[in-house]
């Protein structure tokens, strides 16, 4: 049993508002679910963070400014969709670097590492399996050459602002002097867009929240009724909080046998589930600067719904 799981589980339901954290939406159905929602003609993020990676390769590589070699460090590499027109660029221009992709999943790292040799054979790939901070802390502070830090798809989006400016400090304090961070942000845009991406039409992204209690079920021998359930989310365009909750559609209790408790749910109560926060530019700014950092450039795509924003180090 996953005993951080099952602690998050109890502090959550048992809260006046009820919350889990969107941590536990990918074990396997749910990142298969997830991949549907990145296909939704909707879900604009992939293709804008695909489009400036595949188009502005060669603007970014210039705009880093470094002496080869160097190295790529991607922090949550996943699939590698988002990295691979970067990677493929540098590896057909000739520029001398080393791809450090981490990820907390083996089976994720070796699938990576696997689709990457096959289609850029002569990347030259040093995977590692295991916390950011840890890696980065033992091996990127000891290297001498400059490295650039890919935190790319949004993620920062997750994270609350005291949250987001704490992990982008603890990403400065594990960054050399000449090092550059790369980050993802969705940004504000017409509200109906991001509405119909995240509340989508297709049921894609009820099934991808409600797998949550599948999961719970299977994993700690649950009695959730999942057709008691619903899904709901939300866009507030002044703060740029889109928040997804579960909706309880009636009052019931339900039991987690491992866990030799029952829970209770109102009608109509709600369960947090996720936080994607979409930014304005000079709030971006303000962040890179509160978390120690400079922006250098923002690469927009053709629409401006999306960057990946270029930051560089204090001094």
């Amino acid at each position: 049993m996953n005993n951080t799981f099952a602690k998050d589980i109890i502090e959550g339901f048992t809260s006046e508002h009820k919350h889990l954290s969107s941590k536990y939406f990918y074990d396997d159905n749910g990142s298969r679910i997830f991949q549907e929602i990145m296909q939704m003609p909707e879900y604009y993020l992939t293709d804008s963070e695909f489009e400036i990676l595949s188009l502005q390769a060669q603007q970014i590589v210039e705009t880093l400014e470094f002496k080869e070699p160097f190295n790529i460090i991607e922090l949550g590499a996943g699939d590698g969709f988002k990295t691979f027109k970067l990677l493929e660029y540098l590896v057909h221009t000739n520029i001398k670097f080393y791809y450090v992709p981490i990820d907390i999943s083996q089976g994720a790292m070796d699938s990576l590492t696997e689709n990457l040799k096959k289609r850029i054979p002569d990347l030259n790939i040093h995977p590692r399996v295991g916390d950011y901070f840890e890696v980065l802390q033992s091996e990127n502070l000891q290297t001498k050459i400059p490295s650039l830090l890919l935190f790319l798809g949004g993620n920062i989006g997750n994270y609350n602002k005291e949250s987001a400016e704490n992990l982008l400090t603890l990403f400065n304090n594990s960054m050399k002097e000449e090092d550059k961070l790369l980050t993802g942000f969705d940004l504000k845009k017409n509200p109906i867009t991001i509405h119909n991406a995240y509340y989508d039409k297709h049921g894609i992204t009820k099934r991808f929240n409600l797998n949550l209690l599948v999961r719970i079920n299977r994993e700690f021998e649950g009695d959730f009724k999942i057709d008691d359930f619903d899904f709901y989310c939300h866009y507030n365009p002044v703060n740029g909080d889109v928040k997804s909750y579960i909706v309880s559609l009636k009052k019931q209790s339900v039991y987690l046998r491992k866990l030799d408790r029952y829970f209770e749910f109102e009608y109509n109560e709600l369960i947090w589930t996720e936080l994607s926060k979409k930014y304005a530019l000079s709030e971006i700014e303000t962040l890179a600067h509160q978390a120690n950092f400079s922006v250098k450039h923002h690469f927009l795509d053709c629409k401006h719904y999306f960057t990946d924003s270029l930051w560089e180090k204090l001094t």
